[in-house]
């Protein structure tokens, strides 16, 4: 296999994949519209509440990896729907285990916020 030598236009058009990509993820796929709300509902009670550096790590980090795990559930789903249209065992337990994955994210995700949110709330 020859390799490609580096280009910036490449690179930048690579940037409108994955743009489309989150584009597709938010028009189609209704959890991540769910997740989309929380997160800015999470950012806007951040900035009300005036959580520090570290909590902003924590958020960002959680909310990135919620994004990220339900992307990549999406993207075996539709992977998995497109081999497989006709019902069959194995893919529901591909589809299952990664829909799993996104709900462990979301649920660290949760325990995070309230760690975080739980104290302030109260503090007001």
């Amino acid at each position: 296999m020859k390799r490609e030598k580096f280009s910036i236009i490449k690179r930048l058009k690579s940037f409108t994949f994955a743009l489309n990509g989150l584009k597709i993820l938010i028009l189609e796929e209704h959890n991540a519209r769910i997740h989309l709300v929380a997160a800015i509902l999470v950012i806007i009670s951040g900035i009300l509440l005036k959580i520090s550096n570290a909590e902003w790590v924590a958020v960002t980090f959680s909310i990135g990896l919620v994004f990220a795990l339900e992307t990549i559930n999406s993207a075996i789903e539709n992977l998995a729907d497109f081999v497989s249209p006709e019902k069959n065992d194995q893919i529901k337990k591909v589809k299952d285990l990664s829909a799993g994955a996104v709900l462990i994210g979301a649920i660290a995700a949760l325990v995070n916020g309230l760690i975080i949110f739980i104290p302030k709330i109260f503090s007001f």
